[in-house]
């Protein structure tokens, strides 16, 4: 009669219901033929077919109140109300069957199995109610004196019915069934709210357990439709009878179904227990499987002994009153659990050093971040590297004395294991042997696992080093060329450098050195080279120092740009602190060099074609446009020593730039006037940025 989920589910909650609904439709053939509603009235089986169901009952309500009184579940404690009043309500109903105990029928007999099986449809009811936080409190408060008033109320009728004392000691009369339909009416719908609700929760839940309490309840409200039906001692009387021994009697048989499978009652109705009663317990149950995992972890890692292991292993058990088999169930999850997680952690080394040769690092850097990587995920190996240096492997201290294993791996290629169980692992750069990674447990050999993931992490770190070492020489040759902030966005986006371009709103800076032909003409070759060295390494410094690019030197000139290739929302800003900066210096040279000529500086704004242009063979990153033109052109119109700027430039600076208006100028080239001012500082710059520091 379980409908579970999964295939051929439709037609298994199709056969459920058909058994639930059978004996609806046989109490209605025995309604419409009265003549097959036989009669047979026999006290004593009555007498012990009652009780044994109340039995059943009383036993279901211990054991679920003793669930509720550990868990301090409400839900569980009104669901133990039920099944005792049940079972009390039946244990008179049985004690009052005529001709047994009692020489005649009374009402106690008559209204006892449906005044108990309203009074428990009440607390079913209850019990699939979502009560609140406030409300479970006060009645797991009250559950005491409450008890108590059921068992006064019980032992009340149980003195009026056995004693004959009024009301219970009137023999109703056979047409007197009002009060018995009202009171079997009211269980029956209360019986069937219970069973809906928590058919809704087993299909959240899905147990057997709650299963088993959607059918009692559903089997005790038809219980009730037949006491209103039925005539006593006949068929349909029976039939509400036995409807409520195979209510409580499929609750017990699903327990002890259970039980069979567990072995241990600690747990048999928790999943029907309230949100937070099933929410603690898999919170009590995680825990106890984190504990035993950290346990094995600490056994492996030579921190815990089996003594210490199996100590552990009991008072998990007797917390949570597991059987043998359980415990042993248990510890192979957690078992697993840790070899995964162990599993999870080494391979997460290999992770973190695939990043790191993503990174810019000297050898030294990757190899001291690769050996705590994986001596982090491999805590119980001691974790070394080695590389060849001028054809020869050098080791950490704690391996040389298999240096001589080490250089046969590296000379065979494969991996070896040491004397000491130590497993080394060459690894190459390019095919020409780099270096050994040496790992293992002290005393111990490497497991097969664990050497498989040793050689994946050997192989990534022949790849880290050979990208590292990539990687810095690329480094080094573009930070040649430009600011170190733009070389490394090259190295990483290689893409960058493709040919083509786009339009792109940039500050291009033109500086060369005015009286520079008559310099050479009066000057050896040696001390031009010399004095375009100095200021062009000034010059750069004063560029780079802005993350600009220089973009290219033609003779005594160079030109930079700003916002290309990488965007400087301060392009303008950057550019003027360069150009400042730049003249700073070169004045401090010069002023110890006399007859050295002095540098113009232009800087215009605007948009440009920016870009790499030229061949497959060879290209060159350049930005082509009038406000690039304009920039060279003012260069040509200032003195030396100056920095002429754009109008475009000084609207971006605004009020931070101490200009000198130059007026309207005709430059080569444009028809339009050009407007120009001479910056002279930067308001709040000191001297590093510019030569004149302004208040």
């Amino acid at each position: 009669m379980d409908p579970p989920a999964g295939r051929g589910r439709p037609a298994r909650v199709i056969v459920w219901v058909a058994h639930l609904a059978a004996p609806l439709a046989g109490l209605a053939v025995l309604a419409a033929r009265p003549e097959l509603d036989h009669r047979w009235q026999h006290g004593p089986s009555h007498f012990w077919l009652v009780l044994a169901v109340s039995a059943v009952s009383l036993w279901l309500a211990i054991v679920i109140n003793e669930a509720a009184r550990r868990r301090s579940d409400v839900r569980l404690l009104l669901v133990a109300f039920s099944f005792l009043v049940a079972a009390a309500f039946l244990g008179l109903h049985a004690v009052a069957t005529p001709a047994v105990l009692l020489g005649g029928r009374n009402a106690g007999f008559t209204y006892a199995s449906p005044a108990g099986l309203t009074l428990a449809a009440v607390f079913a009811a209850a019990s699939a109610t979502d009560l609140s936080a406030r409300r479970s409190a006060a009645v797991l408060r009250w559950s005491g004196p409450l008890r108590a008033a059921l068992l006064l109320v019980v032992g009340g009728w149980a003195v009026a019915s056995l004693a004959g004392l009024p009301p219970l000691s009137r023999v109703p009369g056979a047409d007197e069934n009002t009060p018995m339909v009202l009171i079997s009416a009211a269980g029956v719908i209360l019986f069937g709210v219970a069973a809906v609700r928590y058919y809704l929760l087993y299909r959240k839940r899905r147990a057997v357990m709650l299963l088993s309490v959607v059918t009692a309840y559903t089997l005790l409200a038809e219980a009730a439709v037949a006491m209103a039906v039925g005539r006593s001692w006949q068929a349909s009387w029976w039939e509400w009878h036995l409807l409520m021994a195979a209510g409580f009697g499929y609750v017990a048989y699903g327990a002890w179904v259970q039980y069979g499978n567990e072995g241990a009652a600690g747990g048999l109705f928790a999943a029907v227990g309230t949100e937070d009663t099933v929410r603690r317990l898999r919170a009590e149950y995680g825990a106890a499987l984190e504990a035993l995992v950290d346990a094995l972890h600490r056994r492996e890692s030579g921190r815990l002994t089996e003594q210490q292991m199996a100590a552990t292993t009991a008072r998990l058990a007797e917390r949570f009153e597991l059987t043998e088999g359980q415990t042993a169930v248990l510890g192979r999850a957690a078992g697993a659990l840790a070899a995964e997680r162990d599993q999870i952690r080494k391979l997460g080394a290999l992770v973190a050093v695939g990043h790191d040769s993503r990174v810019i690092l000297t050898d030294t850097e990757l190899l001291h971040r690769a050996v705590t990587h994986i001596a982090r995920a491999f805590d119980r190996y001691d974790v070394g590297v080695g590389l060849v240096e001028e054809n020869d492997l050098t080791l950490p201290a704690v391996f040389r004395s298999e240096q001589d294993v080490a250089r046969a791996a590296l000379a065979a290629g494969t991996p070896v294991t040491g004397r000491s169980g130590t497993l080394f692992l060459p690894f190459t750069v390019k095919g020409h042997p780099a270096g050994v990674l040496a790992a293992g447990p002290p005393g111990d050999r490497v497991p097969d696992r664990d050497a498989a993931l040793l050689a994946s992490l050997a192989s990534q770190l022949a790849i880290a080093l050979e990208n590292a070492r990539l990687y810095h020489r690329l480094d080094v040759l573009f930070r040649q060329y430009m600011s170190p902030d733009v070389a490394t966005a090259l190295v990483a986006d290689p893409s960058q450098a493709a040919l083509g371009g786009a339009v792109v709103e940039v500050t291009s800076l033109f500086a060369d050195l005015r009286g520079f032909t008559t310099f050479s003409e009066q000057s050896t070759p040696g001390q031009i080279v010399e004095m375009l060295n100095r200021y062009f390494d000034v010059a750069t410094r004063a560029v780079l120092g802005q993350n600009g690019t220089v973009v290219q030197f033609v003779g005594d000139a160079l030109m930079a740009l700003f916002n290309a290739p990488a965007r400087q929302p301060d392009h303008a800003l950057r550019a003027a602190r360069a150009a400042l900066r730049m003249q700073s210096e070169v004045d401090r040279i010069a002023a110890g060099c006399p007859g050295w000529p002095r540098f113009r500086v232009g800087i215009n704004t605007g948009e440009a074609l920016v870009g790499n242009i030229g061949g497959e063979a060879l290209r060159n990153f350049n930005a082509m446009g009038d406000a690039v033109n304009v920039a060279a052109r003012l260069e040509t119109s200032a003195e030396p020593g100056q920095v002429v700027i754009g109008a475009a430039t000084r609207d971006l600076l605004g009020d931070g730039a101490r200009v000198e208006p130059l007026g309207d100028l005709r430059v080569k080239g444009r028809s339009q006037p050009v407007s120009a001012y001479v910056l002279c500082g930067l308001r709040g710059e000191d001297e590093w940025h510019g030569s004149t520091l302004i208040n």
